[in-house]
């Protein structure tokens, strides 16, 4: 097997790029024309954002507009919560003791959590799994539509979701809150019973941020630092929502904020099976489970972060296509198959806002003013996919 390439971080020189089209197009097999036709489809989307592919280990396409750069960290919503779970398979792999049963793990203990987790709000927490709470089938409320087997079914109350959803007290359930309609947001009590549905719970994933906080001692973010960061070579970066009381701590539910290149540093480890170079970042088993339709949730095809697409959710893609969309139309995907991976950066105008990331804004001399949105984010989701995936020729 010929030897895997591995970017050094751009301080050290960076990916290997192709930027002419036809070597790209010979040596990679894949159509820029075509890449072009699925950035201009991409910026009908959202206001500001970019869009990069590497295939066979060569960056082949990186282009931006609006507030997008190269450089441009914005907070990248619900992105975020791929990058928690590739804590907790660092995690997993770093404390074995803590997990004797794998994903079969029940959580909700004094061991995995901290003291604000207590008493449950509800007796049936303690028999969810690791492996539920990752999948979002624990019974944990978040937005509707659920699914029950495959069908949509609706919850009330339902749970809190942006930042709300990543505070401790709210995600613990020892807060609930009223939107401006009266209707409450709650994770008190489970919608059903472990393993029965699936709901997409921002509180979810961020008491597993809360599980990696209590066990190593550091917040998530230094968590990442300390043991995926340096690996990887990534340059400045943070995590959003530092306005509101998530920034208390790291928000697990979202808001990681990382530059273009880094983050598809990030998706090629996923890659390569959560390996870089001669260290195995994320344990391989994680990664593999994590691309695939978990046995966790029969539901709906969401895995341990990660819409699927193993069991045909999208007919045009292929099927092992994996992917992770943030609000504001941000999107991170990994085409085994293709040997590719991809990044469709988004960002709402607030997203990149150093009042938002604690980052510095960049200022790129392009506010697009006047733009109107002409693609919805979920047709944009598949549809941009779709068209690079159409470009490998």
């Amino acid at each position: 097997m010929a030897d895997v390439y591995y970017p050094p971080s751009d301080a050290d020189g960076g990916w290997r790029a192709l930027k002419s089209a036809r070597k790209v197009r010979k040596q990679m097999n894949v159509d820029v024309e075509g890449l072009d036709a699925a950035f201009e489809y991409a910026k009908g989307s959202t206001k500001n954002g970019g869009l990069l592919v590497v295939r066979h280990g060569h960056l082949i396409y990186e282009q931006y507009f609006g507030k997008g750069c190269r450089d441009a960290a914005p907070n990248q919503g619900s992105c975020g919560k791929s990058f928690t779970s590739i804590a907790v398979g660092v995690l997993m792999d770093e404390y074995p003791e803590l997990f004797p049963d794998g994903l079969d793990q029940k959580v909700f203990r004094t061991t995995h959590l901290p003291p604000r987790a207590f008493p449950l709000t509800d007796k049936r927490k303690a028999e969810i799994t690791l492996g539920q709470l990752m999948t979002f089938s624990g019974g944990i409320r978040g937005n509707n539509p659920c699914y029950v087997n495959g069908e949509e079914v609706e919850i009330d109350p339902v749970g809190p979701d942006g930042w709300q959803g990543m505070e401790d007290e709210r995600a613990a359930g020892k807060l609930e809150d009223a939107g401006p309609n009266g209707q409450t947001y709650s994770v008190k009590e489970l919608w059903c019973e472990p393993g029965g549905g699936y709901s997409f719970a921002t509180a979810s994933i961020h008491i597993a941020s809360m599980m990696v906080r209590h066990i190593t001692e550091r917040e998530l973010e230094q968590y990442l630092r300390d043991r995926v960061a340096p690996v990887l070579g990534w340059g400045t970066w943070s995590f959003g929502y530092r306005h509101t009381d998530a920034g208390k701590h790291t928000p697990g539910g979202g808001g990681i904020a990382i530059r273009a290149m880094d983050m598809m540093r990030t998706l090629y480890l996923l890659l390569q099976g959560g390996r870089w170079g001669d260290q195995q970042v994320v344990p391989e088993w994680y990664v593999d489970h994590a691309s695939k339709v978990s046995p966790y949730n029969p539901h709906y095809p969401y895995s341990l972060q990660f819409t699927c697409n193993s069991t045909g959710l999208d007919p045009d893609l292929p099927t092992d296509a994996y992917w992770k969309a943030g609000s504001g139309g941000h999107a991170m995907y990994v085409v085994p198959s293709l040997d590719m991976v991809v990044w469709k950066l988004g960002g709402r105008d607030e997203q990149f806002t150093e009042r938002n990331t604690g980052l510095s804004e960049i200022d790129t001399g392009d506010d697009r003013e006047g733009w109107e949105k002409t693609v919805e984010d979920g047709e944009a989701l598949r549809g941009t996919l779709k068209r690079v995936c159409e470009a490998a020729v």
